[in-house]
């Protein structure tokens, strides 16, 4: 079975985006060249999670379309992971514009 090709279209459309959003916006939050890296590290660092998880969910399809508790704990996890990239990233994101608002106090 293979993905739709429109749906790989969206996809590939909305990670471009947010990467195209993401280095401008880095750029703009941030003074110093290694704030702008890590913040369009942590939404590399998202994506690439992301990837991973999705890896995991395909692979534990192909191994077993039934219900089976394990692999759902495993699907779980992968989205747990994701989960906490996003908050990382998220934390990472607020803190630099907090800074950039409100200034070094």
């Amino acid at each position: 079975m293979s993905e739709p090709s429109g749906l790989i279209a969206a996809v590939t459309l909305l990670v471009k985006l947010i990467v195209v959003l993401a280095i401008p916006l880095a750029f703009l939050v941030a003074d110093l060249a290694w704030k702008r890296l890590a913040l369009i590290g942590v939404v590399v660092f998202v994506l690439v999670v992301e990837l991973l998880n999705t890896a995991i969910e395909k692979l534990a399809d192909r191994v077993s379309r039934e219900s089976d508790v394990q692999i759902g704990r495993v699907k779980d996890m992968g989205s747990a992971a994701v989960g906490l990239a996003l908050l990382f990233a998220g934390l990472a994101w607020l803190l630099a514009l907090a800074e950039r608002l409100l200034g070094n106090q």
